[in-house]
């Protein structure tokens, strides 16, 4: 899914993406790299964990990135720029050439009612990001992803999965992003305000449907055939004060050998979730910690987080919507052929300054996320307590990911919402407060584990 389309997405579902697996479209770039959101490009074969990486002390040491490794690196930091101007060209060009204006007239011409032409404005605006976006969104997603043997999906499975996510895209678009347009007629110096309080209820809304009518669109969900582990799964659940979960096993290795494992849902509708590629390419033991550090989101409460700054985020995005696009009206709205921000043709507009707004936010959103990351990295190891398992499922990533363990402070400071994995595995060769009698952060949370044979 193109970048521009990613924010239409963000306001019509009114939700930032939580920690965990969203599949509705694949991101240019994985960031460094966690036991969650880094788990979902890896190569054809995870490579076995050199044994060189355990040092004689027990620690586990962390490698130096592999040269493919470096330009993966590398190219990745250039497409990340490409990416971002070309998300904001996109919406630019359709405002300067007039196309959003001519939509809505045609909209209006054919629909006849104010909601009709903007369905058929949002059919008309979403086609052509999605025409426009297509070149880079088809080398940074499917391509490149190739050259690098991170993923073997077929181009009409990945071509099947973008037009699906382009089309849920529309169906939310078409149930809330007329919302702030009406808003904004109604209560015009207020409306940001309100937008962003009732955005709060479809945040909660979107934790709840999106396991159990988006996620199955693309992923098939079925039962864990391996029921030893399963039950081990629940057993560390159950420790975790996790009740009610259910556990299911989704069908990736038809496309790819991509690793993922994660709890979602909200209320009855939570569910832990692991591909069949990561049972087949970690042990039980590495598994174990991988769903430890999900099970930590849930416990800690991050979903509210989340929630709150979701809301916090379209809040500060919609303000400075509201005291920007007078000027950029007043200056050039002869030329995008419309001059009200309340008007249909004024979303790519709304569209642009929100996601200016929130990229010059992502540093403070990374670091937040990043404190999160770590406290659930404690969070499992606390669980677990298998220290040197949790250390090599990240060396894993690290060598099969084609990871960069310790990037530079402006590539963590603007996209990793992630610790680096060389930070990462340093918590986890030193965090072992159980061992020295000292008071463990999480034990409110936490059943003692059961002592190993």
């Amino acid at each position: 899914m193109s970048r521009t389309f990613r924010w239409l997405f963000l306001l019509a579902l009114l939700t930032v993406l939580m920690t965990g697996p969203t599949t509705l479209a694949q991101e240019i770039e994985p960031v460094s790299m966690s036991v969650s959101e880094a788990l979902d490009t890896l190569p054809d074969s995870a490579l076995a964990l050199d044994s060189s990486v355990t040092m004689a002390n027990g620690l586990v040491e962390v490698p130096e990135p592999t040269d493919k490794a470096m330009r993966y690196y590398r190219s990745g930091n250039l497409l990340w720029v490409v990416g971002n101007l070309w998300g904001w060209a996109v919406p630019i060009l359709i405002l300067f050439s007039g196309l959003s204006g001519w939509f809505e007239r045609i909209g209006k011409r054919i629909g006849k009612k104010w909601y009709f032409g903007f369905v058929i404005y949002i059919l008309l605006f979403t086609l052509a990001d999605f025409i426009l976006s297509f070149p880079l969104s088809y080398y940074s997603e499917f391509v490149r992803q190739h050259a690098y043997d991170l993923s073997n999906q077929s181009f009409g499975a990945w071509f099947g999965d973008s037009i699906k996510g382009m089309l849920v895209g529309i169906v939310m678009a078409l149930l809330f992003l007329w919302i702030p347009l009406r808003l904004i007629k109604k209560v015009p110096t207020r409306w940001w305000l309100y937008f962003s309080l009732g955005a709060i209820p479809f945040l909660i809304l979107g934790l709840m449907v999106a396991p159990i009518w988006i996620q199955p669109l693309f992923d098939d969900f079925g039962p864990m055939q391996d029921k030893e582990l399963e039950a081990k799964i629940l057993n560390v659940a159950d420790r975790a004060g996790i009740e009610g979960g259910r556990v299911f096993e989704v069908n990736k290795s038809e496309d790819t050998n991509s690793i993922n494992a994660y709890v979602t849902g909200f209320g009855g509708t939570k569910r832990i979730v692991l591909w069949d590629t990561i049972i087949e390419q970690m042990d039980d033991e590495e598994i174990l910690f991988v769903m430890g550090h999900e099970m930590g989101h849930y416990v800690l409460g991050h979903m509210y987080t989340m929630i709150l700054m979701g809301a916090l985020l379209i809040l500060i995005g919609m303000y400075a919507v509201h005291r920007t696009a007078g000027w950029v009206l007043k200056k050039w709205g002869d030329r995008f052929g419309f001059h009200h921000l309340s008007d249909i043709a004024a979303i790519p507009l709304i569209l642009l300054l929100f996601s200016l707004a929130s990229f010059l936010l992502s540093p403070v959103v990374n670091g937040v996320s990043r404190y999160q990351e770590t406290a659930c990295d404690k969070f499992g190891l606390e669980l677990t307590r298998d220290n040197h398992s949790a250390a090599t499922a990240f060396i894993k990533l690290q060598q099969t990911n084609l990871a960069n363990p310790r990037p530079g402070w402006l590539y963590k400071l603007w996209r990793a919402s992630h610790p680096p994995i060389g930070e990462r595995v340093d918590l986890m060769n030193r965090y072992k407060p159980w061992e020295n009698g000292e008071p463990l952060r999480f034990e409110k949370y936490l059943e003692p584990p059961q002592q190993k044979e």
